[in-house]
């Protein structure tokens, strides 16, 4: 079996964040990134279920910018067989990012995609 895990790059939850002179967004420049908790935690469950000879693979797919692939590493790290990147330099919205993980479901078959149940950053 197949198993898909999507992650995301977030804002490591331990920086404090600052907020951009202006109050239009947060400032991100020179923060330290990580992978959502909570989808580091779906990776451990499907790499749980590869060591239990429940599944034979675990991809990991990110949308987001090249340096995403931090993220990636992290996944293959974890024991994620393979990553997907969808790169983007443009702001990924939750509704853009669903349609792109649906396209990516589509394209690799998985038989189980697991999700984080929230991302630490924007509450989606």
């Amino acid at each position: 079996m197949k198993v898909l895990v999507a992650v995301k790059r977030v804002i490591d939850y331990n920086v404090k964040i600052r907020v951009k002179p202006d109050n239009s967004d947060v400032d991100l420049t020179n923060v330290k990134m990580a992978m959502n908790p909570f989808c580091e935690i779906a990776v451990e469950e499907a790499v749980r279920l590869k060591e239990a000879g429940t599944a034979s693979e675990v991809v990991a797919v990110t949308v987001g910018p090249k340096a995403a692939q931090e993220q990636l590493r992290t996944a293959l790290a974890l024991g994620a067989d393979r990553a997907i990147h969808v790169q983007t330099d443009e702001r990924v919205e939750s509704l853009g990012a669903a349609k792109v993980l649906a396209k990516v479901v589509e394209e690799e078959q998985p038989e189980l995609v697991i999700l984080g149940k929230q991302a630490i950053d924007s509450d989606n």
